[in-house]
């Protein structure tokens, strides 16, 4: 279906993620339908994976497809592909959660525990907690691999393909670093701020929003001004989403997130809110701060000590100045960017939602 050229931004972007999450959803259903069928393993795979891909905002879709649009009109084989990168999202996701041990995701529990659940309900042999993160862990690799499959059987010429395959592939070992990265940040008590960083732009703010971005506009064989200007909209809209993030992770409302309140303070993550604090605290809430992080556990009582602090710090008002400080700058370059008026819009919808306080 083709979308209303005259539709505003944000329908013009609901529309999008709707086609996307059809594409998505009716690829891994047939995926599951190929491998699995048949198979005892594929009892919790078989409803397990398709309900994993449905549930998310699609938002490096949209932004692939935003890229594509500077340069192209409207077409269905670009938009499974940018459909692709929602793919390598889940696979980021499933094995994520495994890392940081966390038990829900999109409102639901979390791949590893669906999997480590089902082990116990069939009584099988073995280690139910361990099934479940090494299900979980094969099924990101499904869903890596099925990334890759989409996007090749997308409809795109394979002339056009060419044109993105290396910031497809640039995307994906830069997101595996910033996990590396972020693995080596929780290892220390505290990392600086530029190490934080440096993480964020990688893992986050380079794979959620500039390398998406920059990929879409390669397929669609935009000029070097066109990339260079959504490549710095990109950069900062990421970090500026990263920060957001966080944030949420600190004092998001759960009904929101789909996680419990101060997830990240529970998971002890030291994300750039945290690190923040740490930099802005005085000699007495460095003393609080330094007692918050010998805890063995972070239960409701810390978690809320944990926001006093922040908040006491002035991290998180800090935060949500370095967000805005972001945004506006994007925005003037894409401004000053002279790109078609659809996806200007649209570019300017995403920044906001990308950033918003609850989403």
């Amino acid at each position: 279906m083709a979308v209303i050229p005259d539709a505003g931004p944000a329908a013009w972007l609901d529309e999008l993620r709707r086609r996307c999450a059809e594409h998505v959803h009716g690829f891994v259903t047939e995926r599951v339908r190929e491998h699995f069928t048949g198979r005892a393993a594929g009892t919790p795979a078989s409803t397990a994976l398709p309900e994993f891909v449905a549930g998310g905002k699609f938002l490096r879709p949209l932004f692939a497809y935003t890229g594509w649009c500077c340069g192209k009109p409207d077409d269905e084989a670009a938009l499974r592909s940018a459909a692709a990168l929602e793919l390598l999202h889940c696979f980021a996701l499933a094995q994520d959660d495994v890392m940081d041990g966390s038990e829900r995701r999109r409102g639901r529990p979390a791949l590893h525990v669906r999997f480590a659940r089902w082990h116990e309900a069939e009584s099988l042999g073995g280690s139910a907690e361990r099934f479940g993160e090494s299900a979980a862990i094969l099924a990101g690799d499904l869903f890596l691999v099925w990334s890759e499959q989409l996007l090749r059987s997308s409809g795109l010429p394979a002339g056009i393909l060419a044109r993105g395959w290396p910031i497809y592939d640039h995307l994906r070992s830069e997101l595996a670093v910033g996990q590396l990265g972020d693995l080596v940040n929780e290892a220390r008590a505290l990392p600086a701020w530029g190490d934080v960083l440096d993480v964020v732009r990688r893992k986050s703010g380079n794979y959620t929003v500039r390398r998406p971005l920059e990929f879409g506009a390669a397929l669609a064989g935009c000029d070097e001004q066109v990339v260079h200007a959504l490549g710095t909209y990109g950069g900062l809209v990421g970090e500026a989403f990263q920060f957001r993030d966080d944030l949420l992770g600190a004092f998001g409302d759960p009904a929101v997130t789909g996680k419990p309140v101060g997830d990240d303070l529970r998971e002890r993550k030291a994300t750039t809110v945290v690190v923040l604090a740490a930099e802005l605290a005085d000699r007495g809430q460095r003393a609080e701060l330094a007692g918050l992080l010998d805890l063995d556990v972070v239960d409701t009582a810390a978690v809320e000590r944990w926001q006093r602090l922040i908040t006491a710090t002035g991290a998180r008002d800090q935060l949500e100045k370095l967000i805005d400080e972001r945004v506006h700058h994007a925005l003037e370059v894409t401004d000053l960017a002279d790109l078609p008026h659809q996806p200007a819009d649209a570019l300017t919808t995403l920044a906001l939602r990308c950033t918003e306080r609850v989403r």
